[in-house]
């Protein structure tokens, strides 16, 4: 436990495992995960398509039932623009830049935050309740449920950039080889070894999610 108390230790001993497996458990983890998050939206999607077929005295949707299409679609692209950022995000990063990293990550993050706030905005200019026919049991649920997925994905991004941003390489001192300020560690000095692998996997799966919202929307908003 000293080991793990100790700002100097060498991470290397802390983190038995290489940089290369983190990677490839990481990228298991992060299919594994997408393919949960895609089968649990599909019980949603079979609940909307059911409970359409069946419309029970014709309340699958009733006329006062509306969903805000301009926010709805707005979401969208938000989350689609997101996506494509986290991916070229982690692309950067695959290439030693750093700072490309960061910037494009924080777009991601700021992007994911907007289609966030602006679900909690669109809950507020419906006129109708989770009570008030299928549809609206479905909107509600799904929208809710996925909202809860989005916060999650952005913590998950947020520290990824805070440990980029805390690690970050600093100029070397005069004299000193670059890399050696400051070192503990090969993986905390370079933060590519210790960011890559979960940028790359939260690339892949962030865009699950977002491709997730983009059959949200047309489901929802447009059908």
């Amino acid at each position: 436990m000293s080991e793990l108390a100790s700002p100097a230790t060498d991470y290397a001993v802390v983190e038995r495992e290489p940089p290369e497996l983190l990677g490839r458990n990481l990228r298991v983890a992060s299919h594994l995960w997408s393919s949960a998050t895609i089968f649990f939206f599909i019980a949603f999607l079979f609940a909307y398509f059911y409970l359409r077929s069946l419309n029970n005295q014709h309340l699958w949707h009733p006329h006062a039932v509306k969903a805000p299409v301009t926010l709805g679609t707005l979401i969208a692209v938000a989350l689609a623009l997101s996506g494509v950022a986290a991916y070229a995000a982690a692309r950067r990063l695959a290439g030693d830049d750093q700072r490309g990293f960061r910037s494009l990550g924080v777009g991601a993050f700021l992007l994911g935050l907007v289609a966030v706030v602006l679900q909690i905005v669109a809950w507020t200019q419906l006129g109708f309740g989770p009570t008030d026919g299928g549809f609206a049991s479905v909107y509600i649920g799904w929208t809710g449920l996925y909202l809860i997925f989005l916060v999650g994905s952005l913590f998950w991004l947020e520290t990824l950039l805070a440990t980029s941003f805390r690690y970050r390489e600093a100029a070397p001192a005069p004299g000193e080889a670059s890399g050696d300020a400051e070192r503990t560690g090969d993986d905390i000095a370079r933060p590519v070894s210790v960011v890559g692998p979960g940028a790359d996997s939260f690339a892949f799966y962030w865009s699950v999610l977002a491709g997730v919202g983009v059959v949200s929307w047309v489901i929802l908003y447009l059908i």
